[in-house]
């Protein structure tokens, strides 16, 4: 599946124009047009049970949450990525102020937020941040591992075109069934680890990350080590790709994602991978291993004792790669001491292999579109494919 990053961002507008009636046709996205970057989230089911407190915006200059970086004085033309880096490497509160319509902004360097302080960047639904196909857009990088209390929150924003640039591959050459590829290259708009995420009424897409490997992924969004977890609501996740993880990738990181939507994403790996002395002489990560990536062509988790939770989301149309599983969900708890929760959730259209492996509870098929091992597999008020 191939995108253009340029159409894709003209979209945005687009989008508004066909749902709301707002803003004109589209036109270059780079000069910024329309009123608002449009909808996002899903558009035909909601989580019966409502968004926590972390779903939801933060109300940017109320008490509690002063303004700290204005980025641009009321232009587009003010908008500049020097602006917008300047503002993110001090981190705290940030908005923009780019003038009535809506603003792209290039992302030629991948901006380094602060791991020591809480940032929300709020675009007000008119900032699209662009990596032109060539730039991982943010990066967070704590050399520790699920020990920080630091929050990144992206809200009302649109990230296009990221792009994870791996550098280290897996020595070669080896022979398959040994794992090819690469062993970095993760999180084409948002690479994390050691930070707690919040994601709110924000679209991703046209992002990617390494296309091949047994372990790295995350087209769109990886978090590695994270004390509180990943919380996304009222998103969007298109025609993201990675080997693993197409659209949104977690190690050791809890994943909580409500009200979203998950269509069009691609994991570009095949044949999975496993440990398998017998297969492969060669070792790599540890383990002499086989198969490289494919899992997960929406939404990936992997790790102990981390839990997945779905509601009110729409995952539609993606895909795993060949021989690999979870087209819609890949969600392995390695110590069976992470659950999965499904609620007023669609997931169809996906494909992929697929197995349902639980340590207790009556619930033990989540369907087709799901590869997971858990503890337990809770499925209310939602349609799987497969079941």
């Amino acid at each position: 599946m191939s995108f253009d990053r340029r159409a894709a961002a003209a979209s945005l507008v687009a989008l508004l124009a066909a749902c709301d009636g707002g803003g004109g046709g589209p036109a270059d996205p780079d000069a910024g047009v329309g009123d608002d970057i449009g909808p996002a989230g899903n558009p035909s089911g909601a989580c019966m049970a409502g968004v926590p407190t972390r779903g939801q915006p933060v109300a940017t200059g109320a008490p509690g949450h002063a303004v700290d970086h204005v980025v641009g004085t009321g232009t587009a033309a003010s908008c500049t990525f020097a602006a917008l880096e300047a503002a993110v490497t001090a981190g705290g509160v940030i908005t923009f102020d780019c003038g009535p319509g809506v603003v792209t902004i290039p992302v030629t360097a991948t901006l380094a937020l602060p791991i020591d302080r809480d940032t929300v960047i709020d675009g007000g639904r008119k900032v699209v941040l662009d990596g032109g196909g060539a730039t991982q857009i943010l990066r967070f990088d704590s050399p520790n591992f699920r020990a920080l209390e630091t929050t990144v929150t992206l809200q009302r924003l649109a990230l296009v075109g990221g792009k994870a640039t791996p550098t280290e591959a897996i020595p070669s050459p080896r022979p398959a069934p040994c794992s090819q590829g690469w062993n970095d290259g993760e999180g084409g708009a948002l690479y994390m680890r050691d930070g707690n995420l919040n994601v709110v009424d924000c679209i991703f897409r046209d992002h990617q990350a390494a296309p091949l490997g047994p372990d790295t992924g995350g087209g769109a969004i990886y978090v590695l080590g994270s004390k509180h977890g990943v919380v996304i609501a009222d998103s969007t996740f298109e025609g993201n790709r990675a080997s693993n993880a197409a659209a949104v990738g977690g190690l050791f990181a809890e994943l909580a994602i409500y009200d979203s939507l998950f269509t069009g994403n691609t994991a570009l790996g095949h044949d999975a991978n496993n440990n398998d002395p017998a297969r492969c002489a060669f070792m790599n990560n540890g383990q002499n291993e086989i198969g490289s990536g494919g899992n997960g062509g929406a939404i990936y988790s992997d790790g102990a004792s981390v839990d997945v939770t779905l509601c009110g989301d729409r995952i539609v149309d993606n895909a795993a790669g060949v021989a690999a599983f979870g087209g819609g969900l890949f969600f392995t708890s390695n110590d069976f001491g992470g659950d999965l929760v499904i609620t007023d959730t669609v997931m169809t259209g996906n494909s992929g292999g697929h197995w349902t492996q639980v340590a207790t509870g009556a619930t033990t098929d989540a369907g087709s579109a799901v590869g997971t091992n858990a503890h337990s597999l809770t499925i209310t008020r939602s349609t799987l494919q497969g079941l």
